[in-house]
């Protein structure tokens, strides 16, 4: 079936659909299976099938505080060439990404892509150092065929580190303070230099980010953080 609708797929993105196993859960993040990440991106599928699987989305910020972007790869199945947050991608269903205390799996699997999408090695991300901070559940279609439906960890790490990035995966990254991210914003939201933003780094932008950033500079974080409540944006 892939091989003949998706002949255009870029060869590693296409083994990435097929091989990696997303952890299916519930609107309450309890695991209720697995399924291949091609089909829980396609939308008939997340419609029909209400596929939910986990997902993380890491915001690493050097010691000037200031937040590493990533553009995705123009190859990337959903949301080629959007501007992201540092890292987003998802816990395989495998015994290292599935453990639910403190949230060892979801780290885990953190520090995997951070090394895969951004060559940033293990060392310069203990996984004892991302600090999750908040869920969210959001539903966004990328085209007609694909999109996301994800329950979303917020994990937060203040680390000056080593990045090397896999062109497979990213097409370009910078580091922005505050004030370069909201003109950033300004520029998408103007259609200015074709910048689009993916639909989850928009969300958490638009309702956290900028709150937190100050917790972030005061080393405050500890003060906002709700792992409880899962927000859900759509």
């Amino acid at each position: 079936m892939g091989e003949v609708t998706d002949a255009a797929m870029d060869a590693v993105q296409k083994r990435l659909m097929f091989d990696d196993e997303c952890i299916l859960v519930d609107e309450l993040d309890n695991v209720v299976g697995h399924d291949s990440k091609y089909n829980c991106h396609l939308m008939e599928k997340i419609e029909s099938l209400n596929l939910l699987h986990r997902a993380f989305s890491v915001f690493l910020f050097n010691s000037k505080y200031e937040l590493l972007l990533q553009q995705r790869s123009a190859t990337k199945v959903t949301f080629p060439l959007v501007w992201t947050n540092t890292c987003c991608s998802h816990p395989l269903y495998r015994e290292s990404e599935l453990i639910q205390e403190n949230f060892l799996g979801v780290r885990n699997a953190a520090q995997r892509k951070l090394l895969d999408e951004l060559g940033i090695p293990a060392e310069d991300v203990p996984v004892d150092e991302f600090f999750p901070l908040s869920r969210m559940l959001y539903k966004a279609p990328s085209d007609g065929k694909w999109g996301e439906h994800e329950l979303d960890y917020l994990l937060f790490m203040v680390r000056d580190v080593n990045v090397h990035p896999n062109p497979d995966e990213v097409a370009d990254i910078k580091y922005v303070n505050a004030e370069e991210l909201k003109e950033l914003l300004r520029k998408a939201d103007a259609g200015e230099e074709g910048i689009k933003l993916s639909p989850w780094f928009r969300l958490v932008v638009d309702n956290f980010l900028f709150k937190w950033w100050d917790h972030v500079k005061q080393g405050t974080l500890h003060e906002a953080a709700d792992m409880k409540t899962i927000h859900k944006l759509m």
